[in-house]
């Protein structure tokens, strides 16, 4: 019996006697497999992090699909002309890399002033896919590097809110991660600039510190610096990590939730992680001796004596150790607040008194509707997930409460830094709605389980039919429970589902119209709907690569300086790099004076094309006109003497182009070159010739002549103008004048005679 009973439990795959085999298979799976819930749990959380990815790289591919795979705006255009100088000459030669058309006459080293981590990403890329054949341009690598490494910070950040909070609120964050207007903005195909892989660096750092804190294992601190080296290689953002790590340990001692796990990450962090960072050229010994990372520097040696006091505790007496830590964390206080306090007045001065930070639009102050227009329901969930990490406050929240609060900060200084915000925020909103969607939810769950039901209970239902109960026993009456508090339940589950509907909405939105035009490529729309390209960009550099000599010189404005040097392959006087601010002081000098000093200077710099932008007869606000006040204030901070700005205001201070302009501005090289032919245009019938539909404005002097120049290009829509230098005279013009009936000496003559005359009536 005994045999065939294991016989017949073999058969059956093992399972008892009473026990079918489907229900053996079920008991089975517990074990594991996918009938486990745990193994449910991880599927559809790999299943939502996967579509979150592929969302995040497809709404970014609207460019790509409208236009076609190229390159945007202008610093891209460096980026893309670099790395493809890197894929094709080795890494050695790119570090060396002298560049001779930029900044004419002096030249740029590329690999001493540049951040080489987004080209050697980009090349390393291009390699492997041709090491296993798949044949790819370089460009193609641009255009798609920012999509996919925007699915890669979309992991990263769920990997960094399920160490904070959970894994539900760890997916929300990667969905909103994936299309969040503010992240999109700098990582749409085409836009090959360094935040592209920066922020997924700056989330993979902040959550392998967390890891790092919570385990105080050496490994993940290691990790945790080979990823700042990467920020450091990527971006100059990389200083928002170096301060705001050692801003954490400092808030965790005056907490005192100090620990060894946090002593050995930080130890292990900033040793390393300096080392690493001063092998980037560009930063060199910047850790060591600027005041960005003194705070760093400040805190590691605060913690280095506490944890030696620690270690003479023993030795000390309570009230000579608490003194002791008093006056440490207090000095160390006063020392941060001043390094704060001195960095904000630099920015501050910086921005205000040197005029070329303050011209970048990236620069100015952030406003309300940025906010709403980048981050939209999530800049009201963020205070509220702040709340629920301050509430239930450990170590690693501490971090995230520090990183939120500090990024609002620099977010509301400049506009450009609301990249650093958005993270934190769709970290903070998904902590946010996690706990709103678990606590209404588990109410919910908790409500459909009906109660135990005891024997007596159902002996009740079978007599139900029966007039009496039993002697001694009460007859129980359910209550139904259902009704308001459910149906309040029901009502916010739905509001915060339209919430999120209408947050994907407006991401799509923006998306598609905000950020998906390169400024490359212009787009206009008929009165029927129809779609018109204005591709004067691209014409105007194609022009001047083709007609133009391999060696000439191109004085222009430096927003375009990266697009010339990229598509035209010319050589430029300045560009977007402006490190030197008396060299773009001269162009500007050159383009608020009259054409004689102007040809001076053009002379001086050995030019030999002039490009401007001119937007008066599409409409488009971005052109040279508009900017021209920028040139005349940075010119006036290098020569206060040759250019003013109060000369280009008319009486009332008003900046004019009609007939009430200044006679300044009616005689700059800029405004000639702008309105030349012009005043011969007639845009339709319902203004007069000469009329700027961008300032909406009859120009004041319609018949513009030029003597030093003359026009080479104009481009389809007037957008782009090229004028080419003329030579100088082989001699000098002879000045010719009237011939007079009476020449000098006969005048003379006659005035004697008259004389004469008078004396012999006399």
């Amino acid at each position: 019996m005994t045999e065939l009973h294991r016989r017949s439990s073999a058969g059956t795959g093992g399972s008892p006697p009473g026990i079918s085999r489907s229900s053996a298979a079920g008991g089975g799976g517990r074990k594991g497999g996918l009938s486990q819930p745990a193994g449910w749990r991880c599927l559809l959380s790999f299943t939502i992090l996967f579509l979150a990815c592929v969302c995040g790289f497809i709404s970014r591919l609207f460019a790509v699909i409208r236009f076609e795979s190229l390159i945007h705006e202008f610093d891209p255009w460096f980026n893309y002309r670099s790395t493809h100088h890197l894929t094709t000459n080795g890494f050695y030669e790119f570090l060396n890399w002298f560049d001779e058309r930029a900044w004419y006459p002096l030249g740029r080293i590329v690999g001493g002033t540049v951040y080489p981590g987004l080209m050697v990403t980009a090349g390393l890329i291009h390699y492997i896919l041709n090491l296993v054949h798949l044949t790819v341009h370089i460009r193609d690598v641009c255009v798609f590097l920012a999509p996919v490494f925007s699915a890669l910070t979309a992991v990263a950040t769920f990997l960094l809110t399920r160490e904070l909070w959970n894994q539900g609120a760890g997916l929300l964050s990667a969905c909103f991660m994936a299309v969040v207007p503010g992240y999109i903005s700098r990582s749409v195909a085409g836009s090959f600039d360094n935040e592209a892989i920066a922020i997924f660096a700056l989330q993979f750092t902040y959550f392998l510190w967390v890891k790092s804190i919570k385990t105080g294992s050496v490994f993940w601190t290691i990790g945790c610096c080979l990823s700042y080296f990467y920020m450091v290689s990527a971006w100059g953002g990389y200083v928002f990590i170096i301060n705001l790590i050692p801003l954490h340990v400092f808030v965790l001692l005056l907490m005192r939730r100090f620990s060894k796990r946090v002593y050995i990450a930080y130890s292990t962090f900033y040793i390393i992680g300096l080392i690493l960072s001063m092998q980037i050229p560009f930063v060199g010994f910047q850790p060591i001796r600027t005041s960005e990372h003194m705070a760093a520097a400040g805190v590691f040696v605060l913690v280095q004596l506490y944890s030696f006091l620690q270690f003479l505790r023993d030795r000390l007496t309570r009230q000579d150790k608490q003194t002791l830590f008093s006056v440490c964390v207090c000095v160390a206080a006063l020392l941060l607040f001043v390094c704060v306090v001195y960095l904000s007045c630099i920015g501050h001065y910086a921005k205000i008194h040197i005029p070329i930070i303050a011209s970048v639009s990236e620069h100015q102050p952030t406003t309300w509707v940025s906010f709403f227009f980048d981050l939209h329901i999530l800049v009201c969930t963020f205070p509220a997930g702040l709340w629920f990490c301050i509430r239930n406050i450990n170590a690693e929240r501490v971090f995230v409460v520090l990183y939120g609060i500090s990024a609002v900060y620099f977010a509301g200084v400049m506009v450009r830094l609301m990249l650093t915000l958005t993270p934190v925020v769709c970290v903070l909103s998904a902590v946010c709605f996690s706990s709103v969607f678990e606590r209404y939810l588990s109410d919910e769950v908790k409500q459909d389980d009906p109660p135990a039901e005891d024997a007596a209970d159902e002996e009740d239902k079978r007599n139900s039919g029966s007039l009496y109960d039993k002697a001694g026993k009460l007859r129980k009456h359910h209550v139904c429970e259902e009704g308001f508090g459910s149906n309040i339940r029901s009502l916010v589950i739905v509001l915060l589902l339209l919430l999120l509907l209408m947050f994907t909405v407006h991401c799509t939105w923006v998306t598609s119209n905000a950020y998906s035009s390169p400024s490359v490529v212009l787009a206009s729309y008929n009165h029927d709907g129809s779609r018109r390209i204005l591709d004067d960009f691209r014409e105007a550099y194609y022009w001047l690569r083709l007609n133009t000599d391999q060696h000439a010189r191109v004085m222009s404005w430096w927003d375009y300086g990266y697009q010339i040097a990229g598509m035209a392959n010319r050589t430029t006087l300045v560009d977007n790099n402006t490190w030197n601010n008396s060299h773009i002081a001269l162009v500007g000098k050159a383009m608020a004076s009259n054409e004689s000093v102007a040809y001076d200077i053009m002379r001086l710099l050995d030019v030999d094309y002039v490009l401007i932008i001119f937007g008066g007869v599409i409409g488009y606000s971005g052109d040279d006109i508009n900017k021209f006040l920028w040139m005349v204030r940075i010119a006036e901070g290098e020569h206060p003497r040759d250019v003013r700005e109060s000369d280009f205001f008319t009486p009332l201070g008003e900046f004019r182009v009609d007939k009430a302009a200044s006679p300044a501005l009616l005689n700059s090289l800029m405004y000639k070159m702008s309105y030349y032919r012009f005043g011969e245009m007639q845009l339709d019938f319902r203004t007069p010739p000469g009329f700027d539909r961008t300032r909406n404005a009859e120009i004041g002097n319609k018949d513009v002549r030029l003597r030093h120049l003359e026009e080479a290009f104009t481009s389809e829509h007037w957008l782009v103008r090229i004028y080419k230098v003329k030579d100088l005279d082989n001699r000098q013009p002879l000045e010719r004048k009237p011939r007079s009936s009476c020449s000098p000496r006969m005048k003379h003559l006659h005035l004697k005679i008259t004389i004469t005359l008078k004396n012999i009536g006399a």
